[in-house]
């Protein structure tokens, strides 16, 4: 569990790398600025978990695989962004893939550390919106987990699917492609058709005090 953990660790830490120095080449930030948010955006949700579980310190502080691995991801996409655009959609793939990445193993990681399977399946969620939110606030967008489409669902659906074939005691390697192949596919669909949960809705002032006559204070 523990190697498995580390793979899927370093591949997401690479995906969303390349995700997060991405959005910054297409904000016209510096190599430094694109390294940095390529940084954050791939251990921001590692480091969320890592802490949440006791794992200190976190593991992109103390192995450089995780720093090596976001820098390379940032230079080459500061140097080759014009080939890795060309890609349809870049930015979104490369996040729904580290979500899914980080999502599973996220989850993985706190039953590695004997978490209960609730909280295994929200860490793996935390772990997987982690990189992305904090990309998104260091270019003053709102933050894509609070906005778009099915993005925190998919990462539960890939933890649930992890704690359940833990709990039933499956093979590692079909659960985790299972579960893998379920959250990219339905964060990749979610973009297509645009499905996404309720949106809250509320009346402008300015209707309701049309509707209900000069008297703001009436709901």
């Amino acid at each position: 569990m523990e190697e498995l953990s580390l793979a899927l660790d370093l591949i997401g830490t690479f995906v969303f790398a390349l995700s997060g120095a991405l959005a910054g080449v297409k904000r016209g930030l510096d190599l430094f600025g694109v390294l940095v948010l390529s940084f954050a955006a791939a251990n921001a949700g590692g480091i969320t978990r890592d802490l949440l579980i006791g794992a200190v310190p976190p593991a992109a502080f103390h192995d450089l695989r995780y720093l090596g691995t976001s820098l390379f991801a940032g230079l080459v996409t500061f140097y080759f962004a014009s080939l890795i655009v060309r890609l349809s959609n870049a930015v979104l793939l490369f996040d729904a893939a580290g979500l899914a990445f980080f999502a599973v193993a996220g989850a993985s990681k706190a039953l590695d550390h004997g978490l209960s399977p609730v909280m295994a399946v929200v860490l793996g969620m935390v772990t997987g919106i982690g990189g992305g939110m904090v990309r998104d606030v260091l270019l003053t967008e709102i933050p894509t987990v609070l906005r778009a489409e099915l993005y925190a669902v998919a990462a539960l659906v890939a933890a649930t699917v992890v704690v359940i074939g833990h709990l039933l005691h499956l093979p590692v390697a079909p659960v985790t492609i299972t579960a893998l192949i379920l959250c990219f596919g339905l964060r990749v669909m979610a973009i297509r058709y645009r499905w996404q949960l309720p949106v809250a809705k509320f009346a402008k002032q300015s209707d309701v005090t049309a509707k209900d006559g000069n008297n703001p204070e009436k709901f």
